[in-house]
């Protein structure tokens, strides 16, 4: 097969990485795409990193199986646990990470804190801390681990009482600050932007990486000639650690959402 004409794979923890993938296939409507999400063994966000480590290999190697041509690790988690080591490895295979879109919430210049939304082990990896040292200094950014919410994602749970309440709690400790900015620092978090406005207002800024990320891809395609020729559109294939129907219909749900 022509490496043009490989699909291009996608990895998450779960589902959250199809929130990026909505974006590639805007982007890049003509390539052939595979997802595989690990919701056997979400969330990633409360694992320590040699853990994280083996299922993103397990995953990657899943995919390299299925012959793609480039990887993207749509994962905050997984990617500031093991991109180092997979572009170590898979030296001949394009891999795109993604990491909290701090820079664009930055670059609005609002008035007010800029908030973090990510897992505990995003917010505690070096790779978040260089990217949040780096902008310090002239934004005020408050990091908010938010442990429990990619469940009620991957469980399909989106919006209602349940999830606003839990959103009130996380925001809570906030509640007499001025915030500008939103940034989503996992790839689950797009699926509840509706409620995130609900409670904080529709004035706040709500930024995720999505569409950087698919962008990117692009460009790492072009630089490698690695653009499909196809002229129709392409074909997405979902598979998920769980093997259960319905975590592929949620995600055919999500994508077409």
């Amino acid at each position: 097969m022509n490496i043009k004409d490989k699909p291009i794979g996608f990895f998450d923890s779960g589902v959250g990485g199809l929130s990026v993938l909505k974006e590639a296939v805007k982007v890049l409507p003509n390539e052939d795409f595979i997802y595989f999400g690990d919701s056997k063994n979400a969330p990633y966000g409360v694992k320590n990193v040699d853990e994280i480590k083996k299922l993103t290999f397990d995953a990657v190697e899943f995919l390299v199986r299925h012959n793609v041509k480039a990887i993207v690790i749509a994962c905050n988690t997984a990617t500031s646990a093991a991109i180092i080591d997979l572009r170590k490895t898979y030296i001949n295979i394009p891999i795109i990470g993604i990491e909290p879109a701090l820079k664009p919430a930055v670059e609005l210049n609002k008035e007010g804190k800029i908030i973090i939304m990510a897992t505990p082990t995003t917010l505690c990896e070096k790779k978040f801390f260089k990217l949040m040292n780096k902008y310090k200094s002239i934004s005020d950014i408050i990091p908010l681990p938010c442990p429990g919410l990619v469940e009620f994602i991957e469980e399909g749970t989106l919006e209602g009482e349940e999830i606003d309440g839990f959103l009130e709690k996380r925001f809570f400790s906030l509640k007499d600050e001025k915030i500008a900015s939103i940034v989503l620092g996992c790839t689950h978090y797009p699926f509840v932007k509706k409620e995130l406005s609900k409670i904080l207002g529709q004035d706040i800024s709500i930024i995720d990486g999505s569409r950087g990320t698919a962008v990117q891809l692009k460009r790492k395609l072009i630089s490698n000639k690695f653009i499909s020729s196809k002229t129709k559109k392409g074909e997405i294939k979902i598979f998920n650690s769980l093997k259960d129907n319905n975590i592929i219909d949620l995600s055919f749900r999500l994508l077409n959402s």
